[in-house]
């Protein structure tokens, strides 16, 4: 008893101590490392560009926020991911390429086709804009130009009408009239259809690799050996034979007609 006493004396005399090296320590810090206060304040405008800056900053915080939905849903990146998700799958290799390569390539891809449509952006809206050369309906009214024509020029008539009556709109005249409400979401169902057919042809040659190996196989009577063992090297070997991936990559830029 007495021992476990004096341990138990030995123990608080221990946590009292580490307890005021704890607080001389934080008082320490807090004197040698002083932490800087943040005030927010709401003061009123006396100017008209002050109020513009802070627009300008607003948006600028909106479409950031909303940069990954326009990186997949209005540039070719749903096209190419849902492609080369097909061709891994097709092929029978489960983790190779993995998917950093697989994204990564997607994306500079994406970057390479959308480049002409950015550049006419940059060009005629956001540059003068920057340079105070043209007003801020104008330089997004003309921002929509290049973008609207890059989408419908890869969107299927019958899913813009799809959305036109889901959404109980006036039938617009021209196709310049479809609004980007309307033709955004057309654009991504045009995309994963173009891209599920894609997968669909790619399919087919290692599909029937798959399938002479699994006769031969059975024909043979080895019929416990499984024949995505047999039949992969072959698969792989066709792939490298055709170059596959330039035959592919090639493909999927020129599909998109920019």
């Amino acid at each position: 008893m007495r021992k476990n006493r004096s341990i138990d004396k030995l123990f608080m005399q221990l946590g009292v101590i580490l307890l005021l090296w704890v607080v001389a320590s934080g008082s320490a810090l807090a004197v040698t490392f002083p932490i800087p206060s943040l005030e927010l304040n709401v003061t009123t405008a006396t100017e008209p560009e002050e109020v513009a800056v802070v627009l300008e900053i607003i948006a600028l915080l909106t479409v950031i926020s909303l940069a990954p939905a326009i990186l997949v849903l209005m540039t070719p990146f749903t096209r190419l991911i849902v492609v080369f998700h097909f061709l891994r799958q097709a092929i029978g290799t489960q983790s190779s390429p993995p998917n950093q390569v697989i994204v990564g390539l997607a994306l500079f891809m994406t970057v390479f086709i959308i480049k002409p449509v950015a550049l006419e952006v940059y060009n005629k809206s956001l540059n003068p804009y920057l340079e105070r050369k043209i007003s801020y309906e104008t330089a997004f009214e003309t921002a929509q130009k290049p973008i609207r024509k890059f989408l419908l020029l890869n969107t299927r008539e019958k899913d813009i009408a799809l959305f036109v009556k889901e959404a109980e709109m006036k039938k617009p005249e021209t196709r310049a009239d479809v609004s980007l409400l309307v033709l955004i979401p057309a654009y991504v169902i045009s995309e994963l259809k173009t891209a599920f057919i894609i997968g669909f042809v790619l399919y087919i040659p290692f599909l029937v690799i798959d399938m002479v190996v699994a006769s031969v196989l059975l024909a043979m009577g080895m019929m416990m050996l499984p024949p995505v063992m047999i039949s992969l090297p072959f698969k792989l070997m066709l792939f490298v034979l055709v170059d596959g991936w330039h035959l592919i990559c090639g493909s999927l830029i020129k599909s998109f007609g920019v």
